[in-house]
């Protein structure tokens, strides 16, 4: 059953309101264990959003449901760009929305009224974060919108209380109203200007009118160079001399928006191809304004997609009645990754990134005196994947595996050639005894798992990437106590090293080591060498050490540090690796090597602060605290010019 678009909210007695959901509409037809997830145009979802699938099976209902696939950002608000790019759980939180019950148990539903099917819907919901019921709102339909508009949400609907359900159909039963203007467009071509080192430079898309396509503009914003590489080998095949729009159209024309626009060539693109794009209107000759591509879309066929003209109010419902608010909008709440693996199986083979992964041994204890096992281990890599890949991504490891736990033996693996399977990227090296072999790097999120899985506890990067392999992205002070420390000293310590950044107006990122001390990363960008970082970590560090001699040293040598803690910055070398943000530590307690915010680098800080335990929650309510270590890079040359003055 399709709504009918409406130019503007109302307030009408027997009307449901929900929010109108930014994904794919998605059918559920389960029947005695035999489930499928379709499309509107009947494509299998069951491989391509497989969670999904898996959480109806596990529903076991015997039913046909509607509903819509979402993604979820950050603040439980829908995002089609991201469900659009969605290939694993760590690409963002899927949700299944549902929203009405045409069949039960064998009983044709679709002739009872829309408040009787959505009643028997919610009192057969199940217990799943993923399939979700969308809660209908008995309210002012302008109050709705607004709190959907500022929300960030596409819009809302609104739908008769007492309707049936009509597959098939557009009713005026069923009503959407949108919040931002948005529409589904037909790709007919792509543009290059010229000099541009982009893949292309604009969209040329259109919708269809009987069966012309009729051209509605120019999409020049919304993606990226990666993304623009990946539409790329969706259209090389499609590439026509032919002009799919029924007009003629000049790349090349001036606008009122643009007076001087650089030169562009055409291709032409066979019209099978659809996107969806935002704008801000659209202008007396039918084309959009300020538009920015949101996505593709699959779920349709190109010849369906028309230009949707909203309709007045007014011709739908002639009487209007305002209402008081019954029940307050609630945001959708906000979505978590879920465990990779089951509490219960010793072996299990998963799917991730398109690699099967054997898991075994998984009730194995790695830590004996919390009895955390290897499944644990595991679990918390695959929930800290999104925040962990982007330390690890491009950089070869040396991998410190216990097999065994904390308390068994442990070695470090450097050299993966011929041992790693053929999807692990590996990037060679030469050894002193004339020797090829090979690190591993580490990609997404099969390679951290495979890493995992081999007992390799922490995840130890290299601080430049294979890419860039003699300019560090960032340039790190390890403070690294002697036993005859306290780890009140190493926070006065930080506190030291924070003072002498601030005065060079230069900014850092600390966190815990995970172990005894804390790691402070300034951002360099990968655009310096080596040898440089170590020049500039080597002035802050004897910095500190001048302004704390009694118990620090940046002695190399053990024996001549005489117990006082090391300001180490000869972690600054090619090879040299660090654990992660993030990463686990193979000590008591389990602990993280946890970001931190600089007014927590205070007395009271303990290790085991982040551990196993709580470091998701930590994450996930602070955030990425460690993001700017790897954005713009610190303008390294003027600021030892500066010191050099000094």
């Amino acid at each position: 059953m399709l709504a009918t678009l409406i130019d503007h909210p109302f307030d009408q007695e027997g009307l449901l309101y929900e929010v109108k959901w930014d994904g794919y509409r998605a059918l559920t037809l389960s029947n005695k264990g035999n489930v499928e997830l379709v499309s509107r145009n009947n494509k299998s979802f069951n491989e391509k959003h497989y969670p999904v699938y898996q959480a109806i099976s596990d529903w076991a209902i015997n039913a046909v449901v509607d509903g819509e696939i979402c993604v979820l950002n950050e603040h439980g608000v829908a995002h089609f760009g991201s469900l659009q790019n969605w290939r694993s759980e760590a690409d963002g939180s899927l949700v299944y929305y549902v929203f009405d019950l045409l069949w039960l148990e064998g009983k044709n539903l679709m002739e009872v009224p829309l408040r009787q099917r959505r009643e028997l819907l919610k009192s057969t919901m199940p217990k799943s974060d993923l399939i979700r019921y969308s809660e209908t709102f008995e309210t002012s339909a302008t109050e709705f919108l607004a709190a959907a508009a500022q929300m960030g949400m596409e819009g809302i609907m609104a739908k008769q209380a007492d309707s049936t359900y009509s597959p098939g159909d557009r009713s005026k039963s069923w009503l959407k109203i949108k919040a931002n203007k948005r529409h589904e467009v037909v790709i007919g071509g792509f543009t290059n200007n010229e000099d541009s080192p982009k893949a292309f430079s604009s969209l040329l898309v259109g919708v269809y009118e009987s069966d012309r396509l009729m051209y509605t503009g120019k999409i020049g914003t919304g993606f990226n160079d990666k993304l623009q590489k990946e539409m790329m080998g969706q259209f090389k095949p499609l590439i026509t001399k032919t002009n799919p729009f029924s007009e003629e159209i000049d790349v090349n024309k001036p606008s009122r928006f643009r007076r001087n626009p650089p030169h562009a060539t055409v291709t032409w693109l066979k019209p099978m191809l659809l996107c969806e794009v935002s704008y801000a209107e659209i202008t007396d000759d039918g084309v959009m304004r300020h538009p920015s591509f949101e996505g593709m879309r699959t779920d349709k066929a190109a010849d369906t997609v028309v230009a949707e003209t909203a309709v007045q109010a007014e011709k739908v419902l002639n009487e209007k009645e305002a209402r008081k608010t019954e029940k307050l909008l609630q945001p959708p709440g906000k979505g978590s990754r879920k465990s990779l693996l089951n509490p219960t199986e010793e072996t299990q083979v998963k799917k991730v990134n398109g690699h099967d992964l054997n898991f075994s041994n998984l009730s194995k204890v790695y830590w004996p005196g919390e009895g955390f096992t290897k499944r644990d281990m595991l679990n918390y890599y695959y929930q800290v994947a999104p925040y962990i890949l982007p330390y690890l991504k491009g950089r070869p490891q040396s991998m410190n595996r216990y097999p065994n736990g904390i308390t068994g033996h442990s070695f470090y693996q450097k050299d993966v050639t011929g041992k790693a399977p053929d999807w692990i990227k590996q990037f060679p090296y030469h050894t002193s005894d004339g020797e090829d072999k090979n690190f591993l790097v580490a990609e997404d999120e099969a390679s951290l798992l495979y890493m995992a899985n081999l007992g390799a506890i922490e995840m130890n990067p290299w601080n430049s990437t294979i890419d860039n392999p003699d300019q560090p992205d960032w340039c790190l002070i390890d403070l690294d106590p002697d036993t005859g420390n306290t780890f009140e000293q190493v926070i006065e310590t930080a506190q030291t090293v924070k003072q002498v950044l601030d005065e060079l107006k230069v900014p850092g990122y600390p966190k815990t080591s995970g172990s005894t001390g804390i790691h402070i990363y300034i951002p360099l960008g990968g655009l310096y060498s080596y040898d440089a970082c170590q020049l500039f970590a080597k002035l802050i560090a004897t910095n500190v050490h001048h302004r704390l001699p009694k118990f620090t040293s940046i002695e190399r040598m053990t024996r001549n540090r005489k117990g006082k803690l090391y300001v180490d910055y000869l972690q600054n070398r090619p090879k040299a690796t660090l654990a992660a943000p993030y990463s686990l530590r193979p000590k008591p307690g389990a602990t993280v090597s946890m970001p931190l915010h600089w007014e927590e680098v205070k007395k009271g800080l303990k290790m085991k602060d982040f551990t196993i335990d709580n470091a998701l929650s930590r994450i996930q309510s602070e955030g990425d605290l460690f993001k700017p270590v790897l954005g713009k890079g610190v303008d390294l040359p003027k600021l030892l010019e500066e010191w050099d003055e000094e």
